[in-house]
């Protein structure tokens, strides 16, 4: 039985769809009906669900992190991610989109470099993604540094970079499933984001 829990923590909606340890799908946003509605899209239509009101201390837990990682604040905790229904694909391209680091950014064509297949595909992967902000697809970004989409909402995606600044100048390369990864500074996307409003401004 899949157990479904929102909460709100000051003022931004999240929620969540857990199977005993394992987190389904979760969501965030401004109100509860919008951000249950994204996670009960998500769940596996041949899987029996119930919503609770009160969370348990298990998915209280999760909360606190879902808000770390909203405040871009470092997580250290694994959480289990239920993946084994999703296509193989779409597995290589949220486990690459999970391992981008606290701080940096990627393109949609870094990762289909990294995993195959195009940009288009990887970009088609992030706008389903099932568990924001766990899988951070607000860390990838267009080749040229500009947002592309958000299913949150671009204004979103921006505050979500913003609280994310570490300070970094430099590219570098990780290691995802033997496959070499580029990361750039979020930096780099919030200078451009700046440089364009100047423009329109």
């Amino acid at each position: 039985m899949i157990e479904i829990y929102a909460q709100n923590i000051e003022d931004t909606w999240f929620a969540i769809a857990v199977n005993q340890q394992q987190i389904i799908t979760s969501s965030f946003g401004a109100d509860q009906q919008t951000t249950i509605k994204n996670v009960l899209s998500n769940v596996p239509f041949n899987m029996a669900f119930q919503a609770f009101h009160e969370p348990v201390p298990s998915a209280k837990n999760v909360f606190t992190i879902l808000k770390r990682v909203y405040d871009g604040k470092k997580v250290d905790a694994n959480l289990s991610l239920a993946t084994a229904h999703l296509p193989a694909y779409t597995k290589k391209v949220l486990k690459t989109t999970e391992a981008i680091p606290l701080g940096y950014v990627t393109s949609y064509g870094a990762i289909a470099k990294a995993v195959g297949g195009g940009p288009r595909a990887v970009g088609n992967i992030m706008a389903s993604n099932p568990f924001a902000p766990i899988v951070p697809c607000h860390r990838v970004v267009r080749s040229d540094f500009t947002l592309g989409g958000y299913g949150f909402g671009l204004k979103n995606k921006i505050q979500l970079l913003s609280r994310e600044k570490q300070g970094f100048s430099s590219s570098k390369i990780i290691e995802v499933n033997d496959e070499h990864l580029t990361v750039f500074p979020v930096e780099y996307v919030l200078k451009n984001c700046a440089q364009t409003i100047l423009r329109k401004s």
